[in-house]
């Protein structure tokens, strides 16, 4: 599952049976037009867990950051306080790519906006962050 958004807070570095997670929200918005052709907006809240020994991303996942995430999708069920049924959507993610921050409008000037991308299945933080000889040889 993919999924791009903005995070609702700072993430969270933990550390549990002696391995780091990165957990953040984000909230994914889609427009849409009703049945009356009246535009509206769907929000759809994403629990993120990041299980990685790459935590070098945590300080740039910060409220309002945008970010694209790709992982395994899993609903839970539960109940609320006062009896009714509720779901969540959670995802154990697998990659993680910075689009942006709150204030750039996607437009750079900070790390953020670099478009970089950590996943689990890298060697080294200095492998996620962006290589300018590599950037040169991109035909755009």
């Amino acid at each position: 599952m993919q999924v791009i958004g903005r995070l609702g807070k700072d993430c969270t570095v933990n550390t549990v049976n002696g391995k780091n997670v990165i957990n953040f929200t984000m909230a994914h918005s889609e427009k849409y037009r009703d049945s009356q052709g009246n535009n509206q907006e769907k929000t759809t809240w994403v629990d993120c867990a990041y299980w990685t020994d790459r935590t070098a991303i945590a300080p740039y996942l910060q409220k309002g950051t945008q970010v694209f995430v790709e992982g395994s999708p899993e609903v839970r069920s539960f109940t609320r306080n006062d009896g009714t049924a509720g779901a969540s959507l959670s995802l154990r993610v697998r990659e993680v790519q910075l689009l942006g921050s709150k204030g750039d409008n996607n437009t750079g000037g900070s790390p953020a906006s670099e478009n970089t991308s950590y996943n689990s299945r890298q060697e080294s933080p200095a492998a996620a962050s962006v290589n300018d000889d590599v950037a040169d040889d991109l035909p755009f």
